[in-house]
């Protein structure tokens, strides 16, 4: 689905030098996957098997989408963090990536989705604590959005941190709640 070069976070932001703004970007990531979690945690079994208007998702498949994708943001945010452009990536593979995540884990447990939703979500906040403040304003192109040069802190925000708040938002809405 896309040409994404792996990156090793410590190659252009030293631990020591993380950043104040990494840490609350970090920090809001972990707060909007605890909050995603404790709404899920109370959800009925019906609840959680309730399909989404529009989307067409199951409540509990959405949750545990958010906690499947969290690397892969991880690693968009790392690529543009070493200056690197990310290619190959549009609406259309996240579309069709999200489609074939729904059918394969169509009846995901409520308990696999949350012990995922934690695990990735911690992972993806101590990698941003790696992120320097020269790592978060670092630029590059960025295929998803017609290859405008964006930086690492913008695709973090967009994707990363702002995951669990946006699906939460409206599983909330769906389940009126």
């Amino acid at each position: 689905m896309t040409t994404v070069i792996s990156h090793d976070p410590t190659a252009t932001s030293a631990r020591s030098t993380t950043s104040a703004l990494s840490t609350a970007l970090a920090d809001r990531l972990e707060r909007g996957a605890l909050a995603l979690a404790n709404f899920a945690a109370a959800l009925t079994d019906a609840e959680w098997h309730t399909q989404t208007p529009k989307d067409g998702r199951k409540v509990g498949v959405i949750v545990h989408h958010v906690a499947s994708v969290y690397p892969l943001e991880i690693q968009l945010a790392l690529t543009i963090a070493g200056g690197q452009a990310v290619t190959g990536v549009t609406m259309d593979n996240v579309h069709e990536m999200n489609a074939l995540h729904a059918k394969e884990f169509d009846a995901v447990t409520q308990q696999a989705a949350l012990d995922l939703l934690r695990r990735n979500s911690r992972a993806a906040a101590e990698a941003i604590r790696t992120l320097s403040a020269e790592g978060l304003a670092q630029s590059a192109p960025v295929s998803l959005y017609g290859d405008a040069p964006l930086t690492c802190q913008f695709v973090l925000e967009d994707h990363a941190v702002r995951h669990s708040y946006h699906h939460l938002a409206r599983l909330r809405a769906a389940l009126k709640r």
